[in-house]
């Protein structure tokens, strides 16, 4: 087991329940990120309505089906740091899912943007 590995098992282990599903959910936005899709996405995003009471992890997971065509690493630093104020430093979820809403449509702005330059 390696020393990342050992760290992410003790800091798992200390947490509440709850805690514990939020780090797990978080973690699969994580590895799927990675994925490589088959067919082009769609240019414009095919936005799901945010459901009255929403955590900040079905947040992220809702946005990026909203906005299937954007790279989610050039995503994830943003979003990862407002997950962080949310679990660690128990920022609203509700802030935290406004800001979230505002960081994927500045991505996706700024994709079609480069997209524009490109041609």
């Amino acid at each position: 087991m390696t020393p990342e590995q050992k760290k992410l098992l003790r800091y798992f282990s200390e947490l509440q329940s709850g805690d514990r599903e939020t780090l797990l959910a978080f973690a699969e936005f994580l590895a799927g990120r990675g994925g490589v899709k088959a067919e082009q996405p769609p240019a414009e995003p095919k936005i799901i309505p945010r459901p009255e009471h929403e955590s900040v992890v079905a947040a992220i997971r809702r946005l990026s089906a909203s906005y299937a065509m954007l790279d989610k690493a050039k995503v994830l630093n943003d979003a990862s740091a407002l997950m962080a104020q949310h679990v660690l430093h128990g920022r609203e979820a509700v802030s935290v899912i406004d800001e979230l809403e505002v960081l994927f449509e500045r991505h996706y702005r700024r994709m079609l943007e480069q997209r524009e330059q490109a041609r």
